[in-house]
């Protein structure tokens, strides 16, 4: 999928109420350039696309956070905007069958509820993008997970840190439910987060010091696809470049939360030192 390139320039003038030529004078080109590309007479060059884009990032005008405001405003009764962070691009059609075996809920595709999230994730990466999806839940059956032992153990299993247990009757239970569903709404849980988790596998924690310490990362909630059925109600209806001074900003705002979530966990850890049970009291 390519950027929606003509529209972007032409709402990029229209918000900051300047002329092709105008614009062509700010970034450095010729006019006809701006004029053909809104025509989509020509192929925008990556010099192109970093100039226009980061032009307007530097005056404030967020384009891909206007357009999420905009395609929220067309959806259906049963519709979702979700939002997908891509290290570079996605060939072809979204397909459950291509991620990894690894992540939070075994294989499928990940979404997020809003474009900020999911570019704190992609941040970090060159030529990464983020592209928005239309999905419609009607008649698809649903797994909710909320920040509790549940999502804990479920996470770990798919993740591969409950080898000693994984054969445990419950582990196998909480794999079930995970799998009777065509997609999955949970707590997003990163590197930082799993460490956490690894802590409470290691016995090093307790349920309810594990649960509170996650609590206040605060990343917000996750759409897994883990059927063809949910796939077939979804639709990649934007792919959203992003320019460097956009990524560095993300990034730097990702950082200073993860700081944040840090310290949080650090006085979570002793607020509920000694409450809770430990994984070898619960997996008996």
């Amino acid at each position: 999928m390519d950027y929606n390139f003509s529209e972007d320039l032409k709402s990029i003038r229209e918000v900051l109420g300047i002329s092709q030529g105008e614009l062509a004078d700010k970034i450095g080109v010729e006019q006809v350039t701006i004029s053909r590309s809104e025509a989509e007479k020509t192929e925008p060059s990556t010099k192109l696309l970093e100039s226009v884009y980061s032009f307007a990032f530097s005056k404030k005008v967020r384009i891909n956070r206007l357009k999420e405001m905009l395609w929220r405003d067309n959806l259906k009764e049963n519709e979702k905007l979700l939002f997908h962070g891509a290290k570079s691009e996605i060939i072809g059609e979204i397909d459950i069958n291509k991620g990894r075996n690894n992540n939070d809920f075994g294989r499928g595709f990940y979404t997020g509820e809003s474009y900020e999230q999911a570019i704190s994730f992609v941040s970090g990466f060159d030529n990464s993008s983020v592209y928005y999806i239309r999905f419609d839940d009607s008649d698809l059956k649903c797994k909710r997970y909320r920040v509790d032992q549940d999502w804990m153990l479920t996470i770990a299993y798919y993740r591969g840190a409950l080898s000693e247990y994984e054969n445990h009757p419950t582990i196998q239970e909480l794999v079930a439910q995970s799998q009777d569903c065509d997609y999955i709404i949970a707590p997003i849980a990163d590197n930082r987060m799993f460490q956490i988790i690894n802590s409470f596998i290691d016995g090093e924690l307790t349920d309810e010091q594990c649960k509170h310490c996650l609590a206040t990362t605060n990343l917000g909630m996750q759409y897994v696809f883990t059927s063809d059925k949910a796939v077939s109600q979804s639709k990649l209806i934007e792919r959203c470049y992003i320019s460097d001074n956009e990524r560095t900003y993300y990034k730097n705002i990702r950082v200073e939360e993860s700081t944040l979530g840090a310290d949080k966990v650090k006085l979570a850890r002793k607020q509920y030192r000694g409450k809770g049970l430990y994984i070898d009291e619960i997996l008996k």
